[in-house]
């Protein structure tokens, strides 16, 4: 398996962060095989959507009405609403897999891999590529 982190710098705001460029240099001449995304935070996620039309700005709108940044998460340490951050991941997992097929991302036509991130306290994340290696 290969592997490697990717940095990503998210920022102060909240953010939808396309990473599918740095995904095809990864896997570019791979092959055949899986493409594992995985990020190793409690408080970020990762996504396949369209990106640039809008629909991560309603991603993005959606998750506060979901999850408003008040004060009635009791995981309350952080910025106001930062416990809305920890339970983001159950709706928007920390990870996706990507079938590869001759060394290109079976993507649709407006998909794209981001990394969602709520949380304003910490603007530096990192994201784990692995890819495995069809038969």
């Amino acid at each position: 398996m290969k592997s490697s982190l990717l940095p990503v710098r998210t920022g102060r705001h909240e953010t939808v962060h396309d990473i599918t460029e740095e995904c095809r240099d990864f896997i570019r001449g791979e092959g055949d095989g899986l493409l594992h995304v995985f990020v190793p935070h409690a408080t970020a996620g990762i996504a396949i959507i369209e990106l640039g039309a809008g629909s991560d700005d309603d991603l993005l709108a959606a998750l506060r009405d979901l999850l408003p940044a008040d004060d009635r998460w009791r995981h309350s340490h952080g910025t106001r609403g930062h416990g809305r951050s920890h339970v983001m991941p159950a709706l928007i997992p920390p990870y996706a897999s990507v079938p590869v097929i001759g060394g290109r991302l079976a993507l649709g036509t407006w998909q794209s891999i981001a990394v969602v991130d709520l949380n304003v306290d910490n603007p530096e994340r990192e994201v784990r590529l692995s890819f495995l290696r069809g038969t």
